[in-house]
């Protein structure tokens, strides 16, 4: 097959350039009340909560979860509502570990709230977990909320009075009236670290990590993350064989997912997806609706698979995760999907594990170029690109991990729908 220049896609050639190096974190300090850097906890296991209520941002919940149980820390999910499950934002249902009233008596480590709204303000209104945050902050243990969460929950609950504090841009105004504000991606000050919103909220998690085990697990646990580095131009799209990808103006897209599928890359590709409008079907490949991801976050589905088999779909991207990877390859019903897809010269993807897993194990990138997780690309035929964040080769796209996820899901979203709404959640999401 002839191969093209690389061609950058535009958008996020301009990204790049303006984000900043990782870990972009501000540490202040004030003297006058004396208070310092966190040191490293002396307890073995770190006790974290994570709050969730329905209208939470699921990219922001769900990366801070998988964030810290990768460096090993002890994660409940709680809900606030009268039931575990929780219906997040852009339809992302997950089920919580337990309900916010069973953790009353638990001491925490680490309280992390995620933003979106109505998330933000359910949580705000919540005593229990208002009662749970303050009794947090007087005992000067950790704690952190991203997005519309520093300004409408830790500020509405005075818990940031005298400290300097970042949020979501269209909610500074209201920082302001409780904390010193700051545009900082990441802002600790004593106790309390705050974000920005979902383009921040890998970095917001890496340095939660930090102050909970140190610097040297913070490092080890962002290096298969695959995040940005402030060493390489970011946002760089491989495109081969270009072409121009067509679609009515909300495309069809099938999102499996599957017992260990990797829930960041399977929440960051739903969640920006539906942001611009696709209409998004995550079906399950296991034989119930629920799946347990491979951090053991709990993702239900919109239907089975064998449901969604009987659609058409302009594209098919599956997400990584070696055991959710498996049960892909595993699955006469989504390979022979895939290769229909391929056969009647329709759009098919894949990032992290499933590459070099499903794909190229049933020919599905044969004659192509593509990329994967780093450990999995010796299992491509072709690994000429697998240094590249992110692959086009024709109607095939493919991604390296959970860290590469949005540059992913934004190159499908200009791929499909053009420059401008790939900008414009690009902006919204606080990527650039």
């Amino acid at each position: 097959m002839a191969l093209s220049h690389l061609t950058p896609l535009s958008p996020f050639t301009t990204l790049a350039r303006r984000l900043p190096p990782f870990p972009a974190l501000s540490s202040a300090t004030s003297r006058r009340h004396n208070r310092i850097s966190f040191s490293v906890m002396a307890s073995a296991v770190r006790k974290v909560l994570v709050p969730i209520a329905n209208g939470t941002e699921p990219m922001e919940a769900v990366i801070t979860v998988d964030v810290l149980r990768r460096a090993g820390a002890d994660v409940t999910v709680a809900s606030v509502e009268n039931q575990l499950r929780v219906d997040a934002c852009h339809g992302v249902k997950i089920v919580a570990d337990a309900l916010i009233t069973d953790c009353v008596d638990t001491v925490f480590d680490l309280i992390s709230l995620p933003g979106g709204m109505p998330g933000a303000s359910t949580l705000k209104d919540n005593k229990t977990l208002e009662n749970i945050v303050k009794k947090q902050a007087s005992e000067g243990r950790l704690y952190a909320a991203i997005c519309a969460a520093p300004a409408v929950a830790l500020g509405s609950w005075g818990l940031l009075k005298g400290l300097k504090a970042t949020c979501y841009p269209s909610f500074m105004e209201q920082l302001a009236s409780s904390a010193t504000t700051v545009e900082s991606r990441v802002q600790q000050d004593g106790k309390a670290v705050t974000s920005r919103g979902p383009g921040t909220a890998m970095e917001y998690s890496v340095a939660l990590v930090e102050q909970l085990f140190g610097k040297e697990k913070a490092d080890e646990v962002s290096g298969p993350l695959l995040m940005p580095s402030k060493h390489t131009d970011q946002f760089i799209v491989a495109e081969l064989n270009k072409l121009q990808w067509t679609s009515s103006s909300e495309p069809k897209i099938l999102v499996p997912i599957a017992d260990g599928s990797e829930e960041m890359e399977a929440v960051m590709i739903i969640d920006v997806l539906r942001r611009a409008k696709a209409e998004v079907v995550v079906a399950s490949v296991g034989d119930k609706l629920e799946t347990v991801a491979s951090r053991k976050v709990k993702l239900v589905a919109d239907m089975l698979l064998d449901e969604a088999a009987k659609l058409s779909y302009d594209l098919i991207v599956l997400p990584g995760g070696l055991g959710g990877a498996q049960a892909f390859a595993s699955s006469e019903t989504l390979v022979n999907l895939l290769k229909k897809q391929s056969e009647s010269d329709r759009y098919y993807g894949a990032i992290c594990a499933s590459p070099a897993l499903v794909l190229e194990p049933h020919g599905l990138l044969k004659g192509k170029k593509a990329t994967a997780f780093p450990a999995m690309c010796n299992k491509l035929s072709d690994p000429s690109e697998a240094e590249s964040r992110v692959v086009i080769d024709g109607k095939l796209i493919t991604s390296r991990g959970p860290g590469t996820s949005l540059e992913f899901s934004l190159a499908i979203v200009e791929k499909l729908l053009g420059r401008e709404k790939a900008l414009e959640l690009a902006k919204t999401m606080l990527v650039m």
